[in-house]
Protein backbone atom coordinates (compact mmCIF):
# COMPACT_ATOMS: atom_id res chain seq x y z
CA UNK A 1 0.00 0.00 0.00
CA UNK A 2 1.39 3.45 -0.83
CA UNK A 3 1.29 5.26 2.50
CA UNK A 4 2.63 8.49 1.10
CA UNK A 5 -0.26 9.59 -1.19
CA UNK A 6 -3.12 10.75 0.86
CA UNK A 7 -6.27 9.85 -0.54
CA UNK A 8 -8.51 11.83 -2.50
CA UNK A 9 -12.24 11.91 -1.10
CA UNK A 10 -13.25 12.08 -4.59
CA UNK A 11 -12.13 8.73 -5.05
CA UNK A 12 -13.96 6.82 -2.33
CA UNK A 13 -17.17 8.87 -3.28
CA UNK A 14 -16.77 6.90 -6.33
CA UNK A 15 -15.86 3.94 -4.74
CA UNK A 16 -18.86 4.20 -2.66
CA UNK A 17 -21.20 5.06 -5.26
CA UNK A 18 -19.74 1.72 -7.51
CA UNK A 19 -19.62 -0.57 -4.23
CA UNK A 20 -23.68 0.52 -4.30
CA UNK A 21 -24.47 0.44 -7.89
CA UNK A 22 -22.10 -2.60 -9.08
CA UNK A 23 -21.74 -0.99 -12.71
CA UNK A 24 -20.27 2.48 -13.72
CA UNK A 25 -23.07 3.96 -15.90
CA UNK A 26 -25.39 3.86 -12.48
CA UNK A 27 -22.96 5.34 -10.34
CA UNK A 28 -21.95 7.70 -12.81
CA UNK A 29 -25.17 8.87 -13.18
CA UNK A 30 -25.82 9.11 -9.77
CA UNK A 31 -22.30 11.14 -9.30
CA UNK A 32 -22.80 12.98 -12.38
CA UNK A 33 -19.79 12.07 -13.61
CA UNK A 34 -18.52 10.34 -17.17
CA UNK A 35 -17.67 6.83 -16.86
CA UNK A 36 -14.67 7.18 -18.04
CA UNK A 37 -13.37 9.29 -15.04
CA UNK A 38 -15.36 7.09 -12.74
CA UNK A 39 -13.28 4.13 -14.20
CA UNK A 40 -9.94 6.30 -13.60
CA UNK A 41 -11.19 7.14 -9.74
CA UNK A 42 -10.99 3.39 -9.40
CA UNK A 43 -7.79 2.63 -10.66
CA UNK A 44 -6.12 5.58 -8.69
CA UNK A 45 -7.79 4.41 -5.91
CA UNK A 46 -6.62 0.73 -6.22
CA UNK A 47 -3.12 2.17 -7.24
CA UNK A 48 -3.04 3.66 -4.01
CA UNK A 49 -4.08 1.09 -1.75
CA UNK A 50 -2.11 -1.68 -3.92
CA UNK A 51 -5.14 -3.88 -3.65
CA UNK A 52 -7.74 -4.91 -6.15
CA UNK A 53 -11.21 -3.28 -4.96
CA UNK A 54 -13.46 -4.88 -7.85
CA UNK A 55 -14.03 -7.69 -10.06
CA UNK A 56 -15.34 -7.25 -13.59
CA UNK A 57 -17.75 -9.52 -14.74
CA UNK A 58 -19.57 -7.92 -17.61
CA UNK A 59 -20.35 -4.97 -16.95
CA UNK A 60 -21.02 -5.46 -13.52
CA UNK A 61 -18.40 -4.84 -11.06
CA UNK A 62 -18.08 -7.21 -7.85
CA UNK A 63 -16.41 -6.37 -5.08
CA UNK A 64 -13.61 -8.40 -3.46
CA UNK A 65 -13.26 -9.16 0.12
CA UNK A 66 -10.55 -5.76 0.85
CA UNK A 67 -13.71 -3.63 -0.95
CA UNK A 68 -16.37 -4.91 1.77
CA UNK A 69 -13.89 -4.59 4.52
CA UNK A 70 -12.57 -0.83 3.68
CA UNK A 71 -16.16 -0.23 3.01
CA UNK A 72 -17.32 0.15 6.70
CA UNK A 73 -14.43 2.44 6.80
CA UNK A 74 -15.20 4.99 3.83
CA UNK A 75 -19.01 4.75 5.00
CA UNK A 76 -17.73 5.86 8.31
CA UNK A 77 -15.66 8.34 6.91
CA UNK A 78 -18.96 9.48 4.76
CA UNK A 79 -20.96 9.70 7.76
CA UNK A 80 -19.04 11.54 9.50
CA UNK A 81 -19.02 14.29 6.76
CA UNK A 82 -22.68 13.89 6.83
CA UNK A 83 -22.67 15.11 10.20
CA UNK A 84 -20.67 18.37 9.62
CA UNK A 85 -22.98 19.21 6.81
CA UNK A 86 -25.49 18.95 9.35
CA UNK A 87 -24.53 20.27 12.62
CA UNK A 88 -23.33 23.83 10.26
CA UNK A 89 -26.89 23.59 9.39
CA UNK A 90 -28.20 22.94 12.96
CA UNK A 91 -26.15 26.74 13.80
CA UNK A 92 -28.62 28.78 10.89
CA UNK A 93 -31.25 30.89 12.47
CA UNK A 94 -31.95 33.11 9.87
CA UNK A 95 -34.93 32.12 7.77
CA UNK A 96 -33.68 31.89 4.80
CA UNK A 97 -32.75 29.36 2.15
CA UNK A 98 -34.09 26.11 1.11
CA UNK A 99 -35.57 23.02 2.30
CA UNK A 100 -35.95 19.60 0.65
CA UNK A 101 -39.25 17.78 1.80
CA UNK A 102 -40.12 14.21 0.86
CA UNK A 103 -43.73 12.72 0.43
CA UNK A 104 -45.73 10.27 -1.14
CA UNK A 105 -47.23 10.78 -4.04
CA UNK A 106 -50.70 11.93 -3.15
CA UNK A 107 -49.36 13.98 -0.53
CA UNK A 108 -47.41 15.94 -2.73
CA UNK A 109 -49.34 16.38 -5.59
CA UNK A 110 -52.81 16.52 -3.95
CA UNK A 111 -52.52 17.56 -0.50
CA UNK A 112 -49.25 19.91 0.28
CA UNK A 113 -49.77 22.50 -2.45
CA UNK A 114 -52.56 24.74 -0.56
CA UNK A 115 -50.27 24.30 2.24
CA UNK A 116 -46.94 25.31 0.74
CA UNK A 117 -48.98 27.76 -0.99
CA UNK A 118 -50.07 29.65 2.60
CA UNK A 119 -46.34 28.59 3.75
CA UNK A 120 -44.59 31.01 0.61
CA UNK A 121 -47.26 33.76 2.24
CA UNK A 122 -45.66 32.96 5.58
CA UNK A 123 -42.26 32.23 4.96
CA UNK A 124 -41.30 34.23 1.74
CA UNK A 125 -37.51 33.73 2.23
CA UNK A 126 -37.57 30.04 1.95
CA UNK A 127 -37.94 27.84 -1.43
CA UNK A 128 -38.88 24.11 -0.81
CA UNK A 129 -37.56 21.29 -2.82
CA UNK A 130 -40.48 18.75 -3.17
CA UNK A 131 -39.44 15.29 -3.73
CA UNK A 132 -42.90 13.32 -4.83
CA UNK A 133 -42.11 9.48 -4.42
CA UNK A 134 -43.55 6.54 -2.82
CA UNK A 135 -40.06 5.29 -1.76
CA UNK A 136 -38.68 6.07 1.85
CA UNK A 137 -35.96 8.90 0.94
CA UNK A 138 -32.96 8.75 3.46
CA UNK A 139 -32.94 11.62 5.76
CA UNK A 140 -29.62 10.24 6.99
CA UNK A 141 -27.81 10.79 4.11
CA UNK A 142 -29.57 14.32 3.01
CA UNK A 143 -31.63 13.24 0.30
CA UNK A 144 -34.48 15.45 2.29
CA UNK A 145 -34.93 17.29 5.22
CA UNK A 146 -38.38 16.57 6.04
CA UNK A 147 -40.04 14.11 5.08
CA UNK A 148 -43.68 13.23 5.21
CA UNK A 149 -44.59 9.38 5.42
CA UNK A 150 -47.13 6.42 6.26
CA UNK A 151 -44.27 4.73 8.05
CA UNK A 152 -42.96 5.43 11.40
CA UNK A 153 -38.93 5.77 10.19
CA UNK A 154 -37.03 3.15 12.77
CA UNK A 155 -33.81 5.01 12.91
CA UNK A 156 -32.47 6.52 16.28
CA UNK A 157 -31.49 9.76 15.16
CA UNK A 158 -34.48 10.56 13.30
CA UNK A 159 -37.72 12.19 15.10
CA UNK A 160 -41.14 11.44 13.76
CA UNK A 161 -43.99 13.15 15.15
CA UNK A 162 -47.59 11.92 14.35
CA UNK A 163 -49.20 14.67 13.08
CA UNK A 164 -52.84 13.14 11.49
CA UNK A 165 -54.42 10.32 10.23
CA UNK A 166 -55.62 9.98 6.87
CA UNK A 167 -59.22 7.97 6.48
CA UNK A 168 -59.03 5.46 3.40
CA UNK A 169 -62.70 5.48 1.45
CA UNK A 170 -63.89 3.02 -1.00
CA UNK A 171 -65.54 5.36 -3.79
CA UNK A 172 -65.88 5.48 -7.60
CA UNK A 173 -67.17 7.64 -10.40
CA UNK A 174 -70.79 8.65 -11.31
CA UNK A 175 -70.05 7.02 -14.50
CA UNK A 176 -69.28 4.16 -13.35
CA UNK A 177 -72.41 3.75 -10.85
CA UNK A 178 -74.35 4.78 -13.69
CA UNK A 179 -72.91 2.14 -15.91
CA UNK A 180 -72.37 -0.75 -13.77
CA UNK A 181 -74.53 0.07 -10.31
CA UNK A 182 -73.35 0.72 -6.80
CA UNK A 183 -72.71 -2.55 -5.22
CA UNK A 184 -74.81 -2.58 -1.95
CA UNK A 185 -72.09 -4.06 -0.33
CA UNK A 186 -69.05 -6.42 0.57
CA UNK A 187 -70.27 -9.51 -0.94
CA UNK A 188 -72.21 -7.55 -4.32
CA UNK A 189 -68.26 -5.36 -4.43
CA UNK A 190 -67.02 -8.90 -5.56
CA UNK A 191 -69.01 -8.74 -8.87
CA UNK A 192 -67.40 -5.28 -9.59
CA UNK A 193 -64.18 -4.11 -11.47
CA UNK A 194 -61.80 -2.73 -9.04
CA UNK A 195 -58.77 -0.64 -9.08
CA UNK A 196 -56.19 -1.49 -6.27
CA UNK A 197 -52.13 -2.06 -5.55
CA UNK A 198 -50.13 -4.84 -6.96
CA UNK A 199 -48.45 -4.85 -3.34
CA UNK A 200 -50.22 -3.41 -0.85
CA UNK A 201 -53.06 -5.97 0.74
CA UNK A 202 -54.71 -3.64 3.15
CA UNK A 203 -57.95 -3.56 1.33
CA UNK A 204 -57.80 -7.51 1.48
CA UNK A 205 -57.16 -7.68 4.96
CA UNK A 206 -60.08 -5.51 5.68
CA UNK A 207 -62.27 -7.75 3.40
CA UNK A 208 -60.88 -10.69 5.11
CA UNK A 209 -62.06 -9.10 8.68
CA UNK A 210 -65.42 -8.78 7.73
CA UNK A 211 -65.85 -12.51 6.68
CA UNK A 212 -65.36 -12.18 2.64
CA UNK A 213 -62.73 -13.75 0.84
CA UNK A 214 -61.06 -11.11 -1.01
CA UNK A 215 -58.89 -13.73 -3.44
CA UNK A 216 -62.60 -13.22 -5.34
CA UNK A 217 -61.90 -9.62 -6.25
CA UNK A 218 -61.69 -8.36 -9.90
CA UNK A 219 -59.10 -6.12 -10.54
CA UNK A 220 -59.09 -4.37 -13.84
CA UNK A 221 -56.43 -2.70 -13.20
CA UNK A 222 -53.59 -2.67 -10.49
CA UNK A 223 -50.62 -0.21 -10.37
CA UNK A 224 -48.32 0.70 -7.02
CA UNK A 225 -48.41 4.37 -8.51
CA UNK A 226 -51.12 5.85 -6.84
CA UNK A 227 -51.80 8.77 -8.54
CA UNK A 228 -52.56 6.20 -11.44
CA UNK A 229 -55.26 4.34 -9.39
CA UNK A 230 -56.57 7.55 -9.03
CA UNK A 231 -57.16 8.62 -12.64
CA UNK A 232 -58.34 5.15 -13.25
CA UNK A 233 -60.89 5.47 -10.74
CA UNK A 234 -61.68 9.46 -12.22
CA UNK A 235 -62.14 7.74 -15.60
CA UNK A 236 -64.69 5.20 -14.71
CA UNK A 237 -62.19 2.31 -14.92
CA UNK A 238 -63.73 0.65 -11.40
CA UNK A 239 -64.07 1.60 -8.39
CA UNK A 240 -60.91 1.94 -6.07
CA UNK A 241 -59.66 2.81 -2.43
CA UNK A 242 -58.16 5.76 -1.60
CA UNK A 243 -57.48 8.57 0.74
CA UNK A 244 -60.64 10.97 1.58
CA UNK A 245 -58.41 14.07 1.15
CA UNK A 246 -58.20 12.72 -2.57
CA UNK A 247 -61.85 11.50 -3.17
CA UNK A 248 -62.82 14.82 -1.68
CA UNK A 249 -61.01 17.06 -4.93
CA UNK A 250 -63.69 15.52 -7.98
CA UNK A 251 -67.72 15.70 -7.23
CA UNK A 252 -67.81 13.76 -9.74
CA UNK A 253 -66.28 10.68 -7.37
CA UNK A 254 -68.87 9.28 -4.76
CA UNK A 255 -67.71 7.63 -1.59
CA UNK A 256 -69.32 4.10 -1.36
CA UNK A 257 -70.03 1.31 1.32
CA UNK A 258 -69.41 3.02 4.40
CA UNK A 259 -69.47 -0.49 6.02
CA UNK A 260 -66.09 -1.36 4.50
CA UNK A 261 -64.06 0.21 7.23
CA UNK A 262 -60.44 0.47 6.13
CA UNK A 263 -57.69 1.35 8.52
CA UNK A 264 -56.29 4.39 8.98
CA UNK A 265 -52.94 6.01 7.97
CA UNK A 266 -51.21 8.06 9.84
CA UNK A 267 -48.36 10.61 8.87
CA UNK A 268 -45.33 10.92 10.35
CA UNK A 269 -43.45 14.02 10.20
CA UNK A 270 -40.33 13.02 10.68
CA UNK A 271 -36.93 15.23 10.66
CA UNK A 272 -32.68 14.32 11.26
CA UNK A 273 -32.19 15.05 15.15
CA UNK A 274 -29.34 17.31 14.16
CA UNK A 275 -30.89 20.09 12.01
CA UNK A 276 -34.25 20.15 13.98
CA UNK A 277 -32.64 23.39 15.68
CA UNK A 278 -31.80 24.73 11.60
CA UNK A 279 -34.01 27.66 11.91
CA UNK A 280 -35.33 27.29 7.89
CA UNK A 281 -36.31 23.56 8.69
CA UNK A 282 -37.81 24.14 11.68
CA UNK A 283 -39.51 26.59 10.60
CA UNK A 284 -41.15 24.28 7.94
CA UNK A 285 -41.37 21.81 10.36
CA UNK A 286 -43.73 23.62 13.10
CA UNK A 287 -45.26 24.93 9.61
CA UNK A 288 -46.49 21.40 8.26
CA UNK A 289 -47.23 20.10 11.65
CA UNK A 290 -50.03 22.83 12.04
CA UNK A 291 -51.12 23.46 8.93
CA UNK A 292 -51.16 19.61 7.50
CA UNK A 293 -54.15 18.83 9.74
CA UNK A 294 -55.97 22.04 8.96
CA UNK A 295 -56.04 20.93 5.71
CA UNK A 296 -57.11 17.64 6.40
CA UNK A 297 -59.84 18.66 8.25
CA UNK A 298 -61.58 20.71 5.16
CA UNK A 299 -62.21 17.26 2.93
Amino acid sequence: MNTSASLDWNLLRSFLAILDHQTLVKAAQVLGLSQPTLGRHILDLEQQLGVVLFERTGRRLLPTAQALQLSELVRQMDDSASNLVRMAKSKSVDLKGRVRITASQPVACILLPAVLARMKQALPEIDIDLISSNSISNLLRREADIALRMVRPDQGSLIAKRIAKVQIVTCASQFYLTTHGTPKDTVDLLKHQLIGSETNNEVEKSAKALGFDAKSFNYSLRSDDYLAQWAAVQAGLGIGFTADYVAATNPNVHTILPQLVLPALPIWLTVHREIRSSGPIRAVYDFLANEVPLELKKT
